[in-house]
């Protein structure tokens, strides 16, 4: 049995090998590093897949978020919410942007933002809701739409984790995540689901206004070199990169798929055992491409069982250990530990395993069998 990896970037490079080589060969000739063919046609291949009017390639998932809430033309003071339980890179942005971070609580099954709390926590200050589609699956958008319609407020996706997730719509229109709001955000990190081999993101919208205003705040405020329109930031995504993502993308579909089957056979192994909860799927497999493959360990043993899988060289990981209204960084008297039940449980209970487009049945069934046998000892 090969050595089982958290994500095997390797194996997966070793069916796109030559395509990138030559790929990068070319770019190499060319000297066209930044804003080259391979970027342009990578912003119209992600087009097409995702089946949106605009998308605006960047350096980075973070950039991504940030620069769409500066594309929206949020003031300093205007409070947004988004969840308690996620990675602080989503509110990092509204802090560095000195608007308000109003964090809210998640739902106990699908680890997306509960509606409910939505409601509670919006003001006269509310301006926008940033949803996070944790850990591959599209949160309840048809709710987040119909509170955001209601009060006037925008809606920007953080998809970092589910590029490729379908969500479908209680009107029978199935949308890609990311797509569904005013703007929608992703990272191409190397992990993630369609994933570079260094720094990338992009920004997503069918809004052609928004979509004029971001291509100029990523380039310097640049619409024409040299004359600078609006306030912008350096922020492309460069041609190697997109090279890399345009040899994926055609596969990322299959790469997904072999995330779900994967997903069903650890569900099979765990099934029936009291103290390992796996995945909620909240509609059918579309709308789930595991990124990440999050159990809840509902004994107390999560953190001894990390300990124990560290010590048998199987890899996993706790996304995420500490809610974000207990970070150093975004402690603010506005938050009462009463309002996040279920995220201060989470960070108790979560450990992701091992989930990638190159899990192997025997390395499923060693991981499982470990942690049947100590969750259960």
């Amino acid at each position: 049995m090969k050595k089982i990896q958290m994500v095997d970037l390797q194996g997966q490079y070793k069916l796109i090998k030559d395509q990138i080589n030559n790929s990068f060969d070319e770019i190499m000739q060319s000297s066209a590093f930044i804003n080259g063919p391979e970027v342009q046609n990578f912003q119209k291949e992600l087009e097409e897949y995702l089946g949106v009017k605009h998308v605006i390639p960047c350096a980075n998932g973070t950039d991504a978020l940030q620069i769409a809430m500066m594309g929206l033309g949020l003031q300093p003071g205007d409070e947004v919410i988004t969840v308690d339980f996620t990675f602080a890179a989503t509110v990092e942005v509204i802090a560095l942007l000195q608007l308000t971070p109003v964090l809210v609580d998640v739902e106990p099954d699908t680890f997306n933002v509960d509606p409910e709390a939505i409601k509670k926590a919006i003001t006269p200050k509310t301006k926008a809701i940033v949803p996070v589609h944790l850990f591959g699956q599209t949160a309840n958008m048809d709710a987040i739409m119909e509170i955001a319609k209601a009060h006037n407020l925008y809606v920007i996706e953080d998809t970092a984790q589910a590029i490729g997730a379908d969500f479908h719509s209680k009107e029978g229109k199935t949308y890609k995540a990311g797509t569904i709001g005013d703007v929608g955000s992703t990272s191409f990190f190397p992990s993630k689901n369609l994933g570079c081999y260094g720094d990338g993101g992009a920004i997503f919208t069918n809004n052609d206004e928004l979509a004029h205003t971001i291509r100029g705040i990523v380039n310097h405020g640049m619409y024409e070199r040299y004359h600078h329109d609006v306030v912008g930031v350096n922020s492309r995504l460069d041609s190697l990169q997109a090279a890399v993502l345009r040899a994926k993308l055609p596969n990322l579909d299959m790469y997904n798929e072999a995330r779900k089957d994967a997903s069903l056979k650890y569900d099979k192994a765990f099934a029936g055992q009291e103290h390992i909860i796996v995945p909620f799927r909240s509609g059918d497999s579309d709308t789930h491409v595991f990124h990440q493959y999050t159990l809840k360990i509902t004994n107390g043993k999560r953190d001894a069982l990390v300990k124990h899988l560290n010590e048998n060289n199987i890899p996993c990981g706790v996304y995420y250990p500490i809610p974000l209204h207990s970070q150093k960084a975004y402690k603010d008297s506005r938050y009462n530990e009463a309002d996040f039940p279920v995220t201060n449980q989470l960070v108790k209970d979560v450990i992701s395993l091992p989930m990638h487009t190159e899990l192997e049945d025997d390395q499923i069934d060693l991981i499982t069998k470990t942690i049947i046998d100590f969750v259960n000892d």
